[in-house]
């Protein structure tokens, strides 16, 4: 078992119970491991991740959390439940995973030169399913990107799977400033989500 000091992670924080991780995402679960959340199981969750008319990105994407945490509990009853989704916000224009090249230049366009916005909700479902939602917001300037930088980052295919862009990637060469959660953007906001686990599992 991994230890960090003398302590096996999963008991790093004195956690009573163990909790399920609804997302399939390598990222997420390399912050909770590293903290020392270590989740019991992993079940993501399908669920219709379409935006509905004049949704605003920090209501969808609190929306998707607590989404993903209900349909994660039907198959994983009787546990708590951790979920998380992660958008990019430009204004009030949502980018989430681009399909093709031809997006993921769009995504780019959009960012470049221009402070934006990750948003990352998470959801804490208790066993009883009272979900308590959070949104945490990290803004991020680019800077501005050449058509060969574009060409680029674009070839590294680090896109593709992401919201918008892989922050540990290439990407993180053009970042000029980031307020706010780091881990946030790379998909979960370590701390407000340690802050609540240990809260509810200890």
């Amino acid at each position: 078992m991994d230890k960090v000091g003398s302590l096996p992670l999963s008991d790093t924080w004195g956690l009573k119970r163990g909790f399920v991780l609804a997302s399939g995402s390598p990222a997420r679960l390399k912050l909770l491991q590293n903290a020392g959340f270590i989740p019991t199981r992993i079940q993501p969750a399908e669920i219709d991740e379409r935006v509905l008319p004049n949704e605003l990105p920090g209501i969808y994407v609190r929306r998707m959390a607590c989404e993903k945490a209900l349909a994660a509990a039907k198959l994983a009853p009787n546990e708590v439940i951790l979920s998380a989704d992660t958008v990019i916000a430009v204004g009030r224009r949502i980018i989430r995973k681009a399909t093709d090249e031809t997006e993921a230049r769009r995504h780019l366009d959009l960012i470049s030169g221009h402070a934006h916005k990750v948003m990352t909700a998470f959801c804490v479902l208790s066993p009883q399913g009272q979900p308590k939602v959070r949104l945490v917001t990290t803004r991020v300037v680019i800077k501005h990107l050449s058509e060969q930088e574009k060409n680029i980052l674009i070839r590294t295919g680090e896109w593709r799977n992401v919201a918008g862009y892989s922050i540990e990637g290439r990407l993180s060469a053009v970042v000029k400033k980031i307020v706010g959660s780091y881990p946030n953007v790379v998909g979960l906001p370590i701390y407000d989500v340690a802050k609540e686990l240990v809260h509810v599992l200890s």
